[in-house]
């Protein structure tokens, strides 16, 4: 398969397409394209341009379109699109796709597609999923999956499957349940095909099967799954009744999206934000964090105002300010971010003490061996007399040493009081080592040099 190449000519020739309302051709350009990729033209339309492509499409290709497309475009989408329109697309959906569709629509909406739905058990199915959390196991999970009960024999249980697995797009796993809908298990495919019609299903299910509740965190579910290796899991109410799966897709999704939001968080970027965001929207982002490292860089200025008696006799001493900021930046982000990644893996065991203590040592380790490197550059690069080498070095290992410790302490305590780790790996830890950083480097200076 040749991977699909999104091109400025492509585009040009379908908005000429839809221009001259060529459908026959525009349809035929189309027709072999898979719905991830048409969703990615539609993205480069205009509003209308968009709206013309969805209507003229068929729905059970539109409908998986429109899970793809980036919110802004699909909302202008719906927003020119009739109550029975969106149900017909709706129709065509898994009910997680389509309760999330549903939950981006105004409320005066929302009745009168439900109202238009065909199928009035998948409306039931979407409504039942719009009650929980989006931020929740409940609010990522489908209604469709394969389910038998215990008490059934195979070939009651095969003929039931049949029944079911038309409405699911993908059968991942058979679960079974009691006549109260509570989950007992799972029941392997080979078993069913090598037992006896007669055999009944509680004598052949296996009844270790991992699931989550409806209120569990999206983040956790991802961890489950990716921990044991699952396509998919069942999710239970708080009575432990099936009610539900999560498939892989959605948790990739989850993933993604958490990978994006510490991705900005780390660099320092307080809300969850694109570049076609609007600039007021960009700068509510960026300016908090920018306005903690502007007072940083003048909390470290203070300090070294404090200290400018020191220039006097050993001016040297202001061309390794930046050597303090940036190590102790670095070295702080460093050891932030392997915490942090410990964190999301549930790879960070034991108790926080040990923790520190491995990176006091690794901090020593590291800063020993820098200063070596510094007193040995220092001495033939810049001439620097002894003392002021070694004063210098001594300043590094105790910055260094104090980084690491900062870098790892931070994200912990953040987690432990239910803050996202995530943003101790960003400016917040840089400025801060900066800030430590010089206050350590002149203190040693002050006692080791007597200025």
């Amino acid at each position: 398969m040749i991977p699909f190449k999104l091109t400025d000519d492509l585009i040009a020739e379908i908005e000429q397409l839809i221009e001259d309302q060529k459908d026959t051709e525009l349809s035929s350009l189309l027709e072999d394209i898979h719905y991830a990729d048409i969703a990615e033209i539609i993205n480069e339309l205009n509003d209308d341009e968009a709206t013309y492509l969805i209507k003229l499409l068929d729905s059970d290709k539109t409908s998986d379109i429109l899970t793809e497309l980036d919110e802004d475009i699909r909302e202008a989408i719906l927003g020119n699109l009739s109550a029975k329109e969106i149900a017909e697309e709706l129709d065509e959906l898994d009910t997680d796709d389509a309760a999330d569709i549903v939950g981006e629509l105004p409320k005066d909406m929302v009745q009168r597609v439900i109202s238009e739905l065909e199928d009035k058990e998948h409306a039931k199915d979407i409504v039942d999923l719009l009650r929980y959390d989006e931020n929740s196991a409940g609010g990522l999970m489908a209604k469709e999956l394969v389910k038998v009960n215990e008490n059934w024999n195979v070939l009651t249980c095969v003929k039931e499957m049949r029944a079911q697995a038309e409405n699911v797009t993908r059968v991942h796993s058979i679960y079974v349940v009691d006549d109260e809908e509570k989950l007992k298990g799972r029941l392997s495919l080979k078993d069913l095909l090598t037992t006896s019609t007669k055999t009944h299903i509680k004598d052949i299910y296996i009844p270790k099967v991992d699931y989550v509740n409806v209120n569990e965190k999206p983040e956790e579910v991802a961890k489950i799954m990716s921990k044991y290796d699952l396509e998919a899991i069942p999710v239970v109410d708080e009575i432990g009744r099936l009610v539900g799966r999560i498939t892989i897709d959605d948790i990739v999704d989850v993933i993604k999206e958490e990978a994006e939001k510490d991705y900005q968080m780390a660099a320092g970027i307080s809300q969850d934000v694109e570049a076609d965001d609007s600039i007021w929207e960009l700068t509510k982002a960026r300016l908090p964090w920018l306005f903690i490292g502007m007072m940083g860089g003048i909390g470290a200025a203070s300090i070294i105002n404090v200290f400018q008696g020191a220039f006097v006799t050993f001016p040297i001493l202001l061309a390794f300010i930046p050597l303090m900021q940036a190590t102790a930046g670095n070295v702080g982000v460093q050891s932030s971010a392997i915490v942090v990644q410990g964190l999301a893996n549930d790879s960070i065991k034991g108790e926080i003490w040990g923790r520190l203590l491995k990176e006091l040592i690794l901090g020593l380790v590291n800063g020993l061996a820098l200063a070596f490197i510094f007193l040995l550059i220092s001495h033939f690069g810049f001439k620097t007399s002894y003392m002021v080498s070694f004063t210098v070095g001594i300043a590094l290992v105790t910055v260094i040493v104090n980084a690491a410790l900062i870098g790892t302490f931070v994200p912990i305590f953040l987690n432990k009081r239910g803050i996202d780790p995530a943003i101790a790996t960003g400016p917040f830890i840089t400025t801060s080592n900066d800030v430590l950083g010089i206050l350590i480097y002149f203190s040693i200076a002050k006692v080791l040099l007597n200025f």
